[in-house]
């Protein structure tokens, strides 16, 4: 992975007590102890081994030559907060039950009887106890995921119940996705030498902060408030580029589409069905002299910096800003509702950042009331 360019900005310095930006000032070097110390300051006073979590973030941040701002300090702080409230494997209640129905539900699509479903978990797992009694009792999704390795592995129906992959696809105190974790160290070497598995690492505090950390800031955009990585945190990189993008080809088509950041239906899922944004923007070939072929290698390039650059996107938003008679925002917060077995209440992308950009401003207030 190339190394990302550290963040910098032209107007930040204006807006970091009003909104906070994503791209600061660089201040330049921090040494390790000084961004230790800062981060004891605005980590929660009565947060168990408050130097052990700094060390671990610090270590993030110089490992992947982060900036160490005190704007990047505290929007990790707010997404850790948001997610867990600085806890390294948190408690998810019901877990149980929405492991259990999970089991079940790919039992069903499978046509596998519950009878056998049943037989199955009740066999011994290695510490005595049945894979139905653990499943029922389990509280944690570090301890789940272990489950279902030994599900997976151990019982006659575990791999095809759980199709040979682990369905606990987030974890750590920053809720990071392990498949995230994983590609990123496929690509940029994981510093801690003495690591298992990274599946296993992001269960860990500093494996979780690590990878989070990686996820909300190791990535190059043109963002002007850290709200919109917020945002791509919870939906995906460069969602918020992506959403405010659609709203441009809403305004240079007529044709209302959903700010969801997804620009194309990926050909792997569906083969090669054109979705709503595509089918917009086609309807500009001509103004925008490409072909449907074109428009669609361009619009594969949505979850990488180098689609801003591209011809598509200049030309999108110049026909969209001589029609509306007005310059168009870059950034805006995807409409994503979010669903996850988790998840007992209506919640958006939207809502998700807002609420951690609330924590942001109160570190940020915190940091210089000090």
């Amino acid at each position: 992975m190339a190394r990302r360019q550290q963040r910098s900005g032209l107007f930040c310095s204006l807006l970091i007590l009003l909104a906070g930006c994503s791209s600061t000032p660089d201040k330049g070097s921090r040494e390790p102890a000084e961004v230790r110390a800062q981060l004891v300051t605005l980590l929660p006073e009565n947060l168990a081994d408050r130097q052990g979590w700094a060390a671990d973030i610090q270590f993030a941040f110089q490992s992947m030559q982060l900036l160490p701002s005190t704007e990047n300090l505290c929007a990790v702080l707010a997404v850790t907060a948001q997610e867990t409230g600085f806890k390294a494997d948190p408690a998810v209640p019901g877990l149980g039950r929405i492991a259990r129905e999970e089991i079940d539900r790919r039992a069903a699509r499978l046509g596998i009887p519950q009878m056998a479903v049943s037989a199955a978990l009740s066999l011994k797992s290695p510490d005595g106890r049945s894979y139905a009694t653990r499943i029922a009792k389990v509280q944690t999704e570090r301890d789940l995921s272990l489950l279902y390795e030994q599900l997976i592995d151990q019982v006659p129906l575990g791999a095809q119940l759980l199709a040979r992959a682990n369905p606990v696809r987030t974890a750590g105190p920053m809720q990071v996705s392990i498949a995230f974790a994983e590609q990123h160290a496929a690509e940029l070497d994981y510093p801690y030498a003495d690591a298992g598995s990274i599946r296993h690492e992001v269960f860990t505090r500093r494996g979780g902060l690590y990878f989070g950390i990686a996820h909300l800031l190791d990535y190059r955009n043109s963002y002007t408030r850290h709200l919109y990585r917020f945002a791509d945190f919870n939906a995906g990189w460069y969602a918020s580029r992506n959403a405010a993008f659609q709203g441009a080809v809403t305004a240079a088509t007529n044709v209302p589409l959903v700010e969801d950041g997804d620009l194309v239906i990926p050909a792997s899922l569906f083969g090669n069905k054109v979705g709503s944004t595509e089918t917009a923007v086609r309807k500009l070939a001509g103004p925008l002299g490409m072909s449907d072929g074109q428009i669609r290698q361009a619009l594969e390039q949505g979850r990488s910096f180098e689609f801003e650059q591209g011809a598509l996107y200049a030309k999108v938003y110049a026909l969209a800003e001589q029609r509306k008679g007005r310059p168009l925002t870059r950034e805006a917060l995807p409409n994503i509702r979010l669903e996850s077995p988790k998840i007992t209440r209506k919640l958006t992308t939207a809502w998700f950042a807002n609420r951690v950009q609330e924590r942001y401003q109160r570190c940020i207030n915190k940091a210089f009331a000090n």
